[in-house]
């Protein structure tokens, strides 16, 4: 058996649902690990787009599982919604599995995270999805989990208890309206039953495929640096998108992780607040943003944008335990003279080489650059390392350098042909390009 983590590496938005399907190619099975339908992921698949965010980028391929672990918050209205219109277009949705451990998004948590944002002045810069409402409810033991959904009597009796305390915060706290509890229980029990025949012990059956040798995708959403643990806290998600989080997330154990593939986008973007400190808000900004289309799958808000930053990125291939690298969008950097990385922060007269818990040396601080040539040429047809510019190569040996990690892919468009790799990616032996 072989498990390969994909991890985003930036602050999500790097393409990993492009990798995770061009790895489902060859694999036996994929397995989201955290996040929830906050997480969008933009796939060009057999000449069709498709935007998912409740469902694992695996269940487009119908040869294999695809299951969404216990680390995952669900949200069963809206994952309803996904499949019934990828079942419309033709997808086979057999192969979909759902932890019975897995916590559930609630109504109550989607109005509190709204309350909770309003009251703040939008400080976090959350999707309003219910997610870190309903992540807090699992660590409080408050939560209600996908084996409580379909079990009528399990649901109502935890609904029973949680909903008071819920309406109590919605209403004395922020002034919100309460919910109802037959209105809520008849809706979300209804779609519990639709959703009974998927749910299953994801743990026995981690064990099952491992013991079959099967090769498994273990899908993660966000990024790094958005990991409630080592992100750029608080401004970070409420799960963590670290390579150890697939382990804990489906119920394996990390011994049967043997790679983790680090997903980079060839600069860097994020939506929300926090701080930047390649963040580029002039026309070059503007430019990489429109070439890139960088807006939101979920929200369509337009991503802020900056220069590769590769202090950013040390920090997460050391916290994600990264061994190769998948770089995407390389292409949108074609036509520019120069192409910067930040290589090290300065504030104050003193150089930072490593990314800082304490925000507040952020502020403010400057990005060191080093400058490299660009290149002019096209290269959205470039198969292979050697076809691209010289100049190309090199920014990509330069990434793999200042990372210390080999390439394991690059990517010179949005489609998974465009997407080429650099060794056979279930080998055993780590056979990756290395330019350092």
């Amino acid at each position: 058996m072989a498990g390969i983590v994909v991890v985003g590496s930036q602050w999500g938005d790097e393409g990993k649902g492009k990798v995770v399907d061009l790895f489902c190619q060859t694999a036996d099975a994929v397995a989201r690990y955290q996040g929830g339908d906050n997480a969008g992921h933009t796939v060009y698949h057999g000449g069709n787009k498709f935007e998912l965010s409740a469902l694992p980028v695996g269940i487009i391929n119908p040869k294999h599982l695809a299951i969404i672990g216990n680390g995952e918050v669900v949200n069963p209205k809206e994952l309803l919604t996904e499949m019934k219109g990828l079942s419309e277009r033709g997808i086979d949705l057999s192969g979909l599995r759902i932890s019975d451990r897995a916590q559930v998004i609630m109504p109550y948590h989607i109005a509190l995270d709204g309350l909770a944002e309003e009251a703040s002045g939008g400080r976090i810069g959350t999707t309003k999805k219910g997610i870190g409402p309903t992540y807090a409810d699992k660590i409080n033991r408050q939560g209600i989990r996908m084996v409580d959904l379909i079990d009528p009597e399990a649901f109502a009796e935890a609904l029973k208890q949680v909903l008071p305390l819920k309406n109590n915060e919605i209403t004395k706290l922020y002034g919100g309206q309460p919910f109802d509890y037959e209105t809520v229980y008849n809706e979300y029990s209804a779609y519990g039953k639709e959703l009974a025949k998927y749910v299953t012990d994801v743990t026995v059956l981690m064990d099952e495929l491992t013991r079959e040798n099967k090769r498994i995708v273990f899908e993660g959403a966000q990024g790094v640096m958005l990991d409630i643990d080592h992100g750029t806290y608080p401004f970070v998600t409420s799960s963590n998108p670290v390579g150890a989080g697939a382990a804990v997330g489906t119920g394996v154990g990390p011994d049967k992780i043997h790679e983790v593939a680090g997903v980079v986008k060839a600069y860097t973007s994020r939506v929300g607040e926090g701080p930047f400190p390649t963040e580029l808000k002039n026309e070059m900004g503007s430019h990489i943003r429109e070439i890139g289309h960088e807006y939101g799958v979920i929200t369509k808000r337009p991503r802020r944008i900056g220069w590769l930053d590769t202090v950013a990125l040390r920090h997460a291939v050391l916290v994600a335990g990264i061994t190769e690298l998948a770089v995407n969008s390389l292409d949108v950097l074609s036509g520019l003279k120069e192409v910067k990385i930040a290589v090290a922060y300065e504030k104050d007269g003193q150089r930072i080489d490593n990314f800082p818990a304490n925000l507040r040396l952020l502020k403010g601080a400057t990005a060191i650059y080093e400058t490299l040539p660009g290149w002019s040429e096209d290269i959205s047809d470039d198969a292979h390392f050697e076809d691209l510019p010289v100049n190309a190569q090199n920014y990509l040996k330069r990434i793999s350098e200042l990372l210390e990690r080999p390439l394991l892919s690059f990517a010179v468009g949005p489609h998974a042909e465009q997407t080429h790799l650099l060794k056979d990616l279930w080998s055993d032996g780590r056979e990756a390009m290395h330019t350092a």
